[in-house]
């Protein structure tokens, strides 16, 4: 999921996609665990999702707006 996916979700929406995305985390490394992993590159993709929604949320906390650029 792109920062610019996101910025067009509203803020609950956003709090549900982090905690579903901390939801596949677990799973993922539970799978890791357990050596049923198929994909290991998928952990890096849902770290990287979480904290791009975590960024988001506090700009948005923060009132802080992202230029467009291009």
């Amino acid at each position: 999921m792109k920062a610019k996916e996101l910025l067009e979700l509203t803020t609950a929406e956003i709090e549900q996609k982090l905690r579903t995305l901390k939801e596949e985390l677990f799973n993922l490394r539970f799978q890791a665990a357990t050596g049923q992993l198929d994909n290991p590159a998928r952990i890096g993709q849902v770290r990287k999702d979480i904290a791009r929604a975590k960024t988001v949320l506090k700009e948005r906390e923060l009132g802080i707006e992202r230029r467009k650029q291009g």
